[in-house]
């Protein structure tokens, strides 16, 4: 049977060149890109059939950012699939990134001058708004819309006889010390986009924890530094190719899902002779943040199921 793989946000960016590499493995698979602009995603299509004309790719209308949307999207695809094999969660946002200044002259003359670039601590902040759901729009668009999909799409998901995965596209801007338990939308900071992408760490342990059982396991990646509009509007296009080269990851879709560490996230890098390998580096967290975090998530879909609920009504 043709494995199924559905892609967020993969008109574009990492999702649309993941969409790309996983046809030139196997053109075989039924992919599904799940985007939210429907104009965007039938461009991606048609530029992903002419590299690979006799592959199987659907579109499905999907904005993470809107919990309507994610749950029409997903009755949607569980209409048109019996079982996903691969569900890449790679959707996401960073509204109105701001570089300090102050932050970046200091770092750049100091021993954390590494460090800073590549996770963007004390130096990347965002300017964050509410959506229609009453959510943080990052935390929303990121982490919250990505498990309402889950939880939609378990029927789909969780077949003990034929494992199924959940990939993340983490960052390694996901910091601890981003992200608070009691603020965990991250109403009252500055770095909601590394509070998001620690969120999701989080999140993807305690998935394994709820659903290994029933045959879904949980993985995190960090595909390095890439060229999205997410990194240009951070800074120019010139200075990111002075400073970083650009990596990528395709590793875990070739990987046994019950092989892999659920604590750790897995990094794609480049030697210095540019060639590329899979670093699995253990996460800054542990198992019973992981659970208190999805038993708040768990709570608040109630309270927002019931909010669409009403305004359907």
């Amino acid at each position: 049977m043709r494995k199924v793989v559905v892609v967020t946000g993969a008109n574009s960016g990492i999702g649309l060149a993941l969409c790309e590499r996983l046809l030139s493995q196997n053109d075989q698979i039924r992919l599904c890109l799940a985007c939210r602009n429907m104009a965007r995603a039938e461009a991606a299509r048609s530029a992903l059939l002419s590299s690979h004309p006799a592959a199987d790719v659907g579109i499905v209308q999907i904005d993470v950012g809107n919990i309507k949307s994610v749950l029409q999207g997903a009755m949607m695809l569980k209409e048109r699939y019996k079982q996903i094999d691969y569900l890449y969660l790679n959707a996401g946002i960073m509204p109105n990134p701001q570089v300090s200044l102050k932050a970046f002259v200091k770092g750049l003359f100091s021993r954390k001058v590494v460090s800073m670039f590549a996770t963007g601590e004390g130096l990347l902040t965002q300017e964050d708004r509410v959506t229609e759901d009453g959510l943080q729009e990052v935390f929303e668009t990121n982490v919250f819309g990505h498990f309402i999909l889950i939880k939609e799409l378990e029927p789909l998901l969780c077949h003990t006889d034929n494992p199924s995965q959940l990939i993340w596209t983490s960052s390694s801007n996901a910091r601890r010390s981003a992200f608070s338990l009691s603020d965990y939308q991250h109403r009252q900071g500055q770095e909601s986009y590394s509070s998001s992408k620690y969120a999701t760490d989080l999140l993807s342990v305690a998935l394994n924890r709820r659903y290994n059982k029933e045959g879904l396991y949980s993985s995190v990646v960090c595909p390095g530094l890439v060229m999205t509009n997410l990194t240009y509007g951070i800074l120019p296009s010139f200075f990111w190719t002075l400073i970083m080269p650009i990596m990528w990851l395709l590793w875990l879709f070739s990987q046994k899902p019950e092989s892999l560490d659920p604590l750790a996230k897995y990094h794609s890098c480049t030697s210095g002779l540019g060639n590329n390998y899979v670093s699995p580096l253990k996460m800054d967290l542990d198992d019973e943040s992981g659970h208190s975090f999805y038993e708040k998530l768990l709570d608040l879909e109630k309270q927002v199921r019931k909010r669409v609920v009403q305004g359907n009504s």
